[in-house]
């Protein structure tokens, strides 16, 4: 098995955007659908997808992006007790929003490499793997 990629909320947007990096996100993609590998998002990577596109787009079509989201070839991981303390470590220890260090911690859980293009996971990169997509 390859690698395995958490993908924040900013690496979804990308791919759904069409955004320069999108093609990477659809690499990723493409190889777990193989079975090659696991791609995986948070809890709260899936609630900030929902909230934002309901936000823009209404609720018909952000609960029609959400549901377009679950269909893709990804886990999406809940908490837990070793998840809590690995994000409250983080956002102890590095100045990084609440959302980021729960996102960050699933990464840092499952050994995989966090895919972004969120300036803020700056202070992360000496200490969690990461594919930083271009910044918006």
């Amino acid at each position: 098995m390859e690698n395995n990629y958490v993908l924040d909320t900013s690496a979804i947007f990308c791919l759904k955007d069409d955004a320069p990096g999108a093609e990477k996100v659809e690499a990723i993609l493409s190889t777990a659908h193989r079975r090659r590998q696991k791609v995986i998002i948070s809890f709260m990577t899936a609630m900030e997808y929902l909230y934002i596109n309901l936000m823009r787009h209404g609720e018909e079509a952000g609960h029609k992006a959400y549901l377009e989201l679950t269909l893709l070839p990804i886990e999406i991981v809940e908490s837990d007790e070793d998840l809590r303390l690995i994000a409250a470590e983080l956002k102890a220890a590095h100045n990084i929003s609440l959302a980021d260090s729960w996102i960050a911690a699933t990464a840092k859980k499952h050994n995989a490499t966090l895919v972004h293009r969120d300036p803020e996971f700056e202070p992360l990169k000496k200490s969690l793997d990461s594919l930083i997509l271009p910044y918006k």
